[in-house]
Parts: structure tokens; sequence; C-alpha cells
């Protein structure tokens, strides 16, 4: 391309540009309504992610010096799930707190619970809940349960041992061992990046990738809104060459889609205070699915035969692959269906800012970009061979 052509691409895309932004159509499709929706849904889906839990009151009973009765107790009450105001009473009184409101559970533990673990007899805990009882009581539950699931081990080891016929003393002493003793094996959890954005940043994210499909048919499309307004005719009358028309719609969307898919990551990131990890995998990403956008606008552009066909196939393929991708809640498919989702170029971008959000660089979006550089190649040599159903207009 000679200095010339350079030349006129760029005042060609200059002159767009400006026509562009002072469309207010633009601002609004490429900036204000992807951001309101990203606040609406974010402040209708903040209060589902995080469960605070309440004190709760416990009124407890259990026999004096017990120690496993008070080990059981300490274990149930002040565990770190639940924060436990815990009243002590006679346990004819629990259940008449508990009816009266005045704490929400109650525990009472049996007079010879140490001496029936230890023996290996059954015993019963017996908890009580009130009208006031919920998350928290549950969770004080389980606790309740997994230590007193321990303590079964020790009656299990106390029957084990009298089977083996050791004395009674003996008996005594292992099943408090193995009531009380630790877990032999821990558990340990850790953390992958498995792609997965959160429901904030899934909003951020799926939102600039829907809306990227509105704002880069501003450029491209608009060969068809000149066409009809006859403008067409006379740029390609002019002493240029005729392909640096369509490059120079095709740069302007270009462009447009670059800043507004970087504004909406960059602002969607401020306000819901969420992070997709590398800029400049992050920009990579950026420059590959606006290429698949951009793309699929000139498909568009040689089949429809109006402005308003054009407008309405963009809508439909805005919101057909958006949807698909989980731009409004996350979707999942398997088989056929899910492979066919893959090559979903919004559905790649947003899995590339998983990789990268988990902590992935530039190294590890290899997938995601390919996914999208080869949707653009296709979608451009598609573009080329279609006929142009507006060409006689």
């Amino acid at each position: 391309m000679s200095r010339t052509d350079l030349r006129q691409l760029w005042t060609m895309t200059a002159s767009d540009l400006r026509q562009r932004i002072r469309d207010r159509s633009v601002i609004i499709f490429a900036l204000v309504v992807p951001l309101a929706l990203m606040f609406v849904f974010n402040l209708a889906l903040s209060g589902m992610e995080d469960v605070t839990l309440d004190t709760i009151d416990v009124a407890v009973a259990m026999p004096d010096g017990d120690q496993l009765a008070a080990t059981l107790v300490d274990a149930a009450l002040n565990s770190d799930a639940v924060e436990v105001n815990q009243t002590t009473a006679p346990a004819d009184e629990v259940r008449e707190l508990v009816r009266s409101g005045e704490v929400a559970m109650g525990i009472v533990v049996p007079e010879d619970f140490s001496e029936a673990v230890t023996s290996g007899r059954e015993t019963v805990v017996d908890v009580v809940e009130g009208d006031q009882a919920g998350l928290e009581s549950s969770v004080v539950v389980a606790v309740l349960q997994a230590v007193l699931d321990r303590f079964a081990a020790g009656t299990v080891a106390a029957a084990a041992g009298a089977q083996l016929g050791l004395p009674p003393e003996q008996l005594a002493v292992l099943a408090e061992e193995a009531a009380t003793a630790g877990p032999q094996i821990t558990l340990t959890e850790g953390e992958t990046s498995n792609e997965q954005l959160s429901s904030s940043a899934n909003l951020v994210a799926g939102q600039a990738g829907l809306f990227l499909l509105f704002t880069v048919g501003f450029g491209v499309l608009g060969l068809l809104a000149e066409r009809e307004q006859g403008t067409l005719g006379r740029l390609r009358s002019m002493p240029m060459r005729p392909g640096l028309i369509v490059a120079a719609k095709g740069l302007v969307s270009y462009i447009l889609g670059v800043v507004a898919t970087s504004v909406l990551l960059v602002v969607g990131s401020l306000f819901f205070d969420v992070s997709f990890g590398s800029p400049l995998a992050v920009v990579a990403l950026v420059l590959c699915v606006v290429a698949a956008g951009v793309s699929l606008m000139f498909i568009i552009a040689k089949v429809a035969r109006t402005a308003e066909q054009a407008n309405i196939s963009q809508s439909i393929f805005a919101m057909v692959l958006g949807m698909s991708a989980g731009a409004f809640f996350p979707i999942t498919a398997s088989g056929a269906l899910g492979q066919l989702m893959d090559l979903n170029p919004i559905a790649a971008f947003m899995r590339g800012l998983g990789i990268t959000s988990g902590g992935g660089g530039i190294g590890d979006i290899g997938t995601p970009v390919l996914i999208m550089l080869g949707f653009a190649a296709v979608a451009a040599a598609v573009s080329r061979i279609v006929p142009d159903r507006g060409a006689g207009r």
C-alpha cells in the first residue's frame, strides 16, 4: 500500500470516526446501556453471593465435671462457622426457654454421657429448635453431629476391646482416646484456575462481549446506509482504490470495538471490584474478539439488502452469541452442542478472561485466541465468497 493510499485510508477513517462519535446512539449502545445492565444485574445478584450468619442464642444443659460433655459443647458452640451466645440452664428448663423464644435452640447432654461413650452404650443428646432457628442452628447441629460421630468411634473401639477381652479400665481409656483424638489424615484444600469468572466478573465480561457486536456494526454496516443515501457511489467515483472504502469502514469498526470493550472492562472492574489479571493478556483477548466481531459484520453487510435488515441480523447474532456464551448467566452444554458453543468467539473471550483472572498469562490463552482468530479468518473468507445482495441497489 502506497503512502497516498495510507493517507486516503486515514482521512476516511478519521472522518467516519468523528461522525460516529457525534452519533449519540454509538455512545448509548457501546457504553451507557452495557454499564447500566452491569449495574442492575450486579445489584440484583449481589445479595445471592455472600451469606452472612447471625449470632444465635443457645441454652445448654450438661453434667458438671463431664469431660466428654464439655468437649462436645465446646466444639459445637465455639467453632468458626457461627457465633453463639451460650446460656447454661437445667435440663428441665431448656425446652421452655426455647418455646418462649428466649433462645433459638437448646442442647441437653445426658448425665451419663461420658460413661456411655467409654463403655460402648447408646446415649442420646437432645437438641431442641424453636421458631427462631434458621441456618445458624443448622450449622450448630452439623458441627454437633460431626463431634458425635467422632465419639461414636470411641464406642466402637470400646466394643471391639471388650470382644478381645480387655479389662474394663483399659476399655475406658481406649474409648476416650478414640473419641477425643484428632484425625490422623487431614485434607488440605487448594485452589486452581478453573477458567470460571465470579458472578460480577462474568457480568462485566459478558456485557462487554455482547455489546461489542453492536458497537462494531456502526462502522461496517454504515456501508449499507451510505449505499441507500447515495454517498457510497460518490466515494467510489473518487480517484482512490475501491478497497480503501471497505478497509476504512472495517478500521472504524475495529477502533470503536477496541475502545468500547476496553472501557467497559476497566470501568466494570472498578465498579464491581473485580480483576481480570494480566493487562497484556487481556489486551490480546480484546484485539482478537474485536477482529472476530468485525469479520462477522462484513458477512451481514454482504447478505443484507438494506440497513434495516442488517440491523435486525446484527441484533439476532449479538443476542444468540452473547446469551449462548453466558453474557447474562453461565450456560453449560456437553456433546456436539458443547463443542459448537466452544467455537463462539464471545465464549472464547470470556473463557480467556477466566484464565487471566485466575493468574494465567499471555502464554496460557492460546486456545481462546486461536478460536477467536479462527472465527475471524473463516468469517472474512465467507464474506469474500457470498454474493453482495445489495450491490444492485
